[in-house]
């Protein structure tokens, strides 16, 4: 059967006004005992304008419409209003205030219902209680009667007995019964929906309680296989430790921290799995912080602009709890390395420090900047990808190099503790050494990177220079030496030289000039002559010069000696190359310019030059001929008396 949309298949608590056919049903008054229905008979709308004029007249008097609008009402004393009263027309007021209500048929019936039930009542206890006086009579007459002949009695009166009357309400009215029904049937309808909805709920809290406990364990076992410090919880606060009473845990801690890390730090490393339903992760990190260590790195390049790196942060996801976990492990050990950088940064001998809550900024060298930051998972330099390896490369081996250095730290410390037990140990070496740092291995690499920067300019601009003049030259230059596995090896074994290298230098193919130079800023020279060890960077270039010009006059006086054929005599005195023959000497003297510029003086004295001699200059600007071929063309001019010409009209053979 089709129903309205408006109209809900549950029964409504509400009388019916309309049937299926939008029918208006009419008002049942009441149902006579054949069964015949008595409905509100239909007025039309002149009787019920006529009904309503007349209450107006009962209720508010025969002078309604002469009262003024928005007036009270009519004194009392007005004798119209009395002479209503005494005729009957108007009904008689208790009070000056109020007036006597009229009953009318709908209080009439609803009185109606609800005395027919208590006067049913007291008509059927009426009725019982006269029932039980006429038995109890009845049985007194009896039992007198069989006293005087006893026989007579039990022959003629039959045995009285008492009876229960029982007095039910009588049943109401079909409607009546209807709109009971429904009541009854709506009641019982939302009591069995709030019902099932409560065995619902029920079902469902326990099914996802069973899940989440499937899911706990699932997870203790997941982390206990991944080989983390998974314990007992301890028991709650006030629980008994009496002999027989319960000390088992009911919950798993989770301890990711260090074990040789202070207590400050394993405290806080401690997670606790979710065991409750508003719970929407699977480990609850309560002392978790998480900010992670940033390391920055400024300097100055070559030109003059400054260049920034740092480190990259990287992150490991939450869709694992091994990598969660992973994850809050790296936040307190970079906790740990803050904390030891903090205590180490005042006392650094080789650089100044400027340390805040969250911020380290220490310089090094001149021009460079090393800044250690707690950053949270907002910042924009956390979050940063680097374009190149190089930008990121130097900050985050010192990251990688931080981690090293606190193992080694706990290691040391462990060994101190495992040598601590013995009661029996000398004296002498019961006094225990500072554990090693780790903020200063990190500034020695540092100045040790810029140590040898300044190196290389330097012997690039001399590289630079001979190349200017036409004279080859080779460079090799090895920064760090050692092997990843000697660095490591050296740092377990806390050797303070981490880092050493050396600088080749060949000119000329013939001549060798080798520097060797250890972390931080130890700069030696080894000498054919001698084995010197360099301070300071002028002093690098001075021997750098002395070296270049040596090896250069050297090859002049070669030179010489090949072009005279043993008819002269060449040598070396100090910083110039001189030569000698019949009626002419020859004198080359070497000296510099900016960034090494090499120039190279010839003096030349014969009968062809006069009394006087001549000079000339071999300077940078001269870039049509090398320096060697300009001194091989001087000296072979002079060995055929000819005179010089200009520097400018030479060019090579």
């Amino acid at each position: 059967m089709h129903h309205p949309p408006w109209k809900s298949l549950s029964l409504s608590l509400e009388r019916p006004y309309k049937d299926d056919d939008d029918i208006t049903l009419p008002i049942l008054y009441d149902i006579a005992p054949d069964g015949q229905c008595i409905y509100q008979p239909k007025e039309s709308l002149t009787t019920q304008l006529g009904d309503r004029l007349g209450r107006i007249f009962l209720e508010r008097g025969v002078d309604f419409f002469e009262k003024v609008k928005g007036s009270s009402l009519v004194n009392d004393s007005s004798p119209s209003l009395h002479s209503a009263r005494e005729q009957g027309d108007l009904p008689v007021q208790q009070d000056d205030k109020t007036d006597t209500k009229i009953m009318t048929i709908h209080d009439l019936c609803k009185m109606r219902n609800e005395m027919l039930p208590h006067l049913y009542t007291a008509l059927g206890e009426m009725s019982h209680a006269r029932d039980l006086l006429s038995s109890l009579l009845a049985s007194t007459q009896t039992s007198q009667s069989s006293v005087l002949s006893p026989q007579a009695t039990t022959e003629s009166s039959p045995s009285t007995h008492l009876s229960a009357t029982v007095v039910t309400k009588p049943l109401s009215i079909l409607s009546v019964q209807a709109f009971n029904a429904q009541l009854t049937i709506g009641g019982k309808d939302e009591a069995l929906r709030k019902a099932a909805e409560v065995f619902k709920n029920a079902a469902e809290s326990m099914e996802k309680s069973r899940q989440r406990s499937e899911k706990y364990w699932s997870n203790a076992l997941k982390i206990r296989r991944a080989n983390w410090g998974l314990v007992p919880a301890p028991l709650p606060l006030g629980s008994s430790t009496a002999k027989g009473a319960d000390r088992t845990s009911k919950d798993f801690l989770v301890a990711y921290g260090l074990e040789e890390s202070p207590s400050f730090f394993r405290r806080q490393a401690v997670a606790h799995m979710a065991a409750y339903a508003n719970e929407s992760d699977n480990l609850i990190f309560p002392q978790r912080r998480h900010t992670r260590l940033l390391i920055s790195l400024a300097f100055v390049n070559e030109n003059g602009s400054q260049q920034l790196t740092h480190s990259i942060i990287k992150g490991l996801g939450d869709d694992d709890l091994n990598k969660v976990l992973q994850t809050a492990q790296q936040e307190i050990i970079e906790h740990e390395i803050f904390s030891l950088l903090v205590k180490e940064a005042a006392t650094l001998p080789t650089a100044s420090a400027r340390v805040s809550e969250r911020l380290i900024s220490i310089d090094p060298a001149p021009g460079v900047e090393l800044q250690f930051e707690l950053v949270g998972p907002g910042s924009g330099a956390a979050t940063h990808k680097a374009n190149t390896i190089n930008e990121t490369a130097i900050c985050d081996l010192i990251y990688c190099a931080l981690q090293v250095l606190l193992l080694r730290r706990h290691t040391y410390i462990k060994m101190q503790r495992l040598n601590a037990s013995n009661l029996y140990k000398p004296s002498s070496t019961s006094s225990a050494s500072r554990p090693p740092p780790l903020l200063q291995p990190i500034i020695d690499l540092l100045q040790y990177q810029i140590f040898c920067k300044r190196i290389k300019i330097e012997i690039d601009k001399m590289i630079r220079a001979l190349a200017a003049v036409g004279i080859a030259s080779t460079l090799r230059f090895t920064s760090v030496g050692e092997t990843g596995k000697d660095l490591i090896g050296s740092l377990d074994k806390g050797v303070s030289s981490l880092m050493s290298g050396e600088a080749v230098i060949q000119i000329d193919n013939r001549h060798g000039i080798r520097l060797s130079f250890t972390a931080p800023s130890t700069l030696t020279a080894h000498l054919p002559q001698a084995t010197l060890s360099i301070t300071s960077v002028p002093q690098l270039c001075q021997l750098l010069m002395d070296e270049v010009e040596r090896c250069l006059v050297h090859r002049i006086s070669d030179i010489g000696k090949d072009i005279s054929e043993g008819g002269g005599a060449w040598f070396v005195d100090l910083n110039s190359c001189i030569g000698r023959w019949d009626g002419c000497a020859l004198n080359f003297r070497i000296h510099y310019g900016n960034d090494f510029a090499i120039n190279c003086t010839a003096f030349r004295l014969d009968g062809v030059i006069g009394q006087e001699g001549h000079r000339e200059i071999y300077s940078d600007f001269s870039k049509n001929i090398s320096l060697l071929d300009w001194v091989t063309k001087m000296i072979q001019l002079a060995a055929e008396n000819r005179s010089w010409p200009n520097i400018s009209r030479l060019t090579l053979p």
